[in-house]
């Protein structure tokens, strides 16, 4: 514990802000009000006056810094002027009376647009720099190095700066100069050889998850280095790539394999190693039941009025229901087939093994249980009046966490922080917009 106090009393390095320096209640995120209370959780923001500098474009730095900005960091949106996130291109659809897609939509709220060139602009990141917490950027490695905005460049004049690099594949190894995808990282991290039906190809996962992934391990990452920061008053780099990430998330897979030497195989919707665990056709759809004990096994078969399946010497414990899988499914998917999924999940009510209704994304938002508990936000935005977003899954009892304002317009605000935030004169405004090196 000494060391630790000692730690705390450390000096602040020259031209750097502390994580306990104060702003205005109402900069995060600009609403007001939403330092006080909110629906998602009571209390003020955990991240209130922690700014954030946002280089990212896409998907996984984009929602890294959602995440934070949902727990009240203030997120600066660095984009390229007159071009923007790409993300803005990808549609259709695209939202209402604007010319962004929804895609973007999905990880950019809570933050402000600020339109900088990096190269005409550089001295407008150095001063964001300087009054930031937190740089995030997912360039390929060296790409901002070039260009004077790397951690060496940016450590000389913001020593507590803490900058995140999300990558493809990270600083070092054969691969380091190669752009990262996330369906590429997924194919070399072996998530698509284990997806898909048995007996079919490969099979791509339906969202990002590598970039989703990767983007909640930044965020995890640059909450401990605020906290170490708390202690040294000192920045650091934090280096976060996709691959990493993939083969980290095979969990028990890669564990079969390093332990073990099983290769992996593609299991559609069904478990290696617990049966029956799986999708069933319906009169009219899929459900999934899962049974991770006898007793539940038991259950289900009580329910499904053949009790006598669980007393069958090949399906009395998990281990002969594995040696026997498909034994097993040939006995009960035929029944399953012949009620409809409403009608199974009314039978099931009162179940105690795991079930549920694969759903299309229309019965997703119908749900009653996402609409008991308001996961879906509407917010105000600029040129299409309301627009959805889903809101932070996460709740706390003394903290507030939630979405506050829709994505940004592109440069919306970059006039506002820069008279703000950098208190830049109307006619150095006016000489950067000349130059193009703002928008």
């Amino acid at each position: 514990m000494a060391a630790e106090h000692t730690e705390m009393a450390a000096p602040v390095p020259s031209g750097s802000r502390t994580i306990t320096e104060q702003i205005p209640a109402s900069s995060s995120g600009g609403d007001s009000s939403s330092s006080q209370v909110s629906n998602t959780g009571r209390g003020n923001f955990p991240l209130e006056g922690v700014k954030v500098l946002d280089l990212t474009r896409i998907v996984a730095g984009p929602y890294c810094t959602m995440v934070l900005a949902d727990l009240g960091a203030e997120v600066y949106k660095i984009e390229r002027p007159f071009h923007g996130d790409e993300s803005r291109k990808w549609g259709p659809p695209f939202l209402k009376d604007s010319e962004d897609s929804v895609y973007f939509m999905a990880s950019n709220r809570n933050k402000k647009s600020v339109c900088v060139d990096l190269k005409k602009g550089r001295e407008v990141i150095y001063d964001l720099a300087r009054k930031c917490d937190v740089l995030v950027e997912n360039y390929i490695p060296g790409k901002l190095d070039q260009m004077g905005l790397g951690y060496e460049d940016l450590a000389k004049i913001a020593p507590s700066l803490i900058y995140c690099s999300i990558t493809g594949y990270g600083p070092v190894g054969p691969y380091k100069s190669k752009p990262g995808y996330d369906v590429i990282a997924a194919s070399i991290g072996g998530l698509l050889h284990i997806t898909g039906s048995e007996d079919g190809p490969p099979a791509k996962v339906g969202v990002a998850i590598t970039d989703i992934a990767t983007g909640l391990y930044a965020h995890g990452a640059i909450l401990a280095a605020l906290l170490q920061r708390h202690r040294t008053n000192r920045g650091q780099k934090i280096d976060v790539n996709l691959l990493s990430t993939q083969v980290a998330c095979l969990i028990n897979v890669a564990s079969n394999y390093l332990n073990a030497n099983k290769e992996a195989k593609r299991w559609g919707t069904a478990h290696e190693s617990i049966v029956p665990y799986e999708a069933f056709p319906t009169s009219n759809g899929h459900i999934t039941i899962g049974c991770g004990s006898n007793a539940q096994f038991e259950a289900l078969c009580t329910y499904l009025q053949i009790p006598e399946v669980a007393n069958d010497e090949r399906f009395r414990t998990n281990q002969t229901r594995v040696a026997h899988r498909q034994e097993l499914i040939t006995i009960l998917a035929p029944i399953i087939a012949q009620k409809s999924s409403p009608e199974w999940m009314t039978i099931f009510a009162d179940a105690p093994f795991p079930v549920g209704p694969i759903n299309s994304m229309a019965e997703v938002f119908q749900d009653p249980h996402i609409r008991a508990i308001e996961l879906v936000k509407s917010l105000d935005h600029p040129t299409a009046g309301e627009v959805k977003v889903v809101g932070p899954p996460v709740v706390y009892s003394e903290a507030a966490n939630r979405a506050r304002t829709a994505p940004p317009l592109l440069g919306q605000h970059t006039e506002q922080v820069l008279r703000d935030l950098l208190q830049y004169s109307d006619d150095k405004i006016v000489g950067l917009r000349k130059t193009e090196a703002i928008q």
